[in-house]
């Protein structure tokens, strides 16, 4: 087993962020343990992305603390040790996928090996002489990640990863997901599908900016009577605007 440090691999402590104008995280604080699975989860629109950004430190706060891998969030020691992706494929449309995972390669020491293994990985062994432009958007999403795998990220932020994504490569994704955990990379997943919160260790449930809990499955399950989490989560909703 993966010996983690005693600290968190992120901690946010009163996290405010304005963006035109508007308040869209208010006050939140939250930790995420290493070597595990987080998934973040609420509609769209409710700050989860904002959240994710403020986190790796590509996003201005207006006030508030955030620690990453026990340094400050944007810390240039941090840019070989989080990786990102984002919504948005984030590869090269002109040249193929190996070749994007071989550039990203490149830059933090990787192997061939380590390249044959991202692109395994995410299951594009048959496109990987295509180009980014032809590939489709499930398929560019799945090659941003292999070039985020590549560099063997110690943290892993990923925004919705699996939209657009059939159901059986969501399996393969997740089940990657669990391996990369066991062999000690801290995962912070998003998502707007709450079925996806079973593959998570623990769940951050947010909405219109304010984080409603930080718990596993089986305590929001206690916690609300509900079996079936989508349920849970609304049933948490309804218990909080009652409160």
């Amino acid at each position: 087993m993966p010996q983690y440090p005693s600290s968190p691999a992120v901690e946010v402590r009163n996290l405010r962020v304005r963006r035109g104008g508007r308040e869209v995280l208010h006050d939140v604080s939250l930790t995420i343990p290493r070597g595990s699975i987080t998934g973040l989860l609420g509609p769209s629109g409710c700050g989860k992305t904002t959240l994710m950004r403020s986190i790796v430190g590509t996003q201005i706060i207006e006030s508030g603390e955030i620690y990453a891998l026990d340094l400050p969030a944007g810390s240039a020691a941090l840019r070989h040790r989080i990786g990102y992706v984002t919504q948005a494929p984030s590869i090269y449309s002109d040249i193929s996928v190996r070749e994007n995972v071989m550039y990203f390669a490149a830059l933090y020491g990787r192997t061939r090996t380590d390249v044959d293994d991202a692109i395994t990985a995410v299951g594009l062994q048959a496109q990987a002489r295509q180009r980014g432009d032809e590939l489709s958007g499930g398929q560019q999403t799945r090659a941003s990640l292999a070039c985020a795998l590549v560099a063997r990220p110690e943290l892993l932020v990923l925004d919705e990863p699996t939209v657009g994504l059939d159901p059986v490569l969501r399996v393969e994704l997740w089940k990657q997901f669990h391996e990369l955990a066991a062999r000690g990379t801290t995962l912070l997943v998003s998502s707007h599908v709450m079925d996806e919160a079973e593959h998570c260790d623990r769940l951050l449930l947010i909405r219109e900016g304010h984080l409603l809990a930080q718990l596993s499955p089986e305590q929001l399950r206690t916690q609300t009577g509900e079996q079936n989490l989508e349920t849970a989560f609304l049933t948490l909703i309804t218990m909080g605007s009652n409160a």
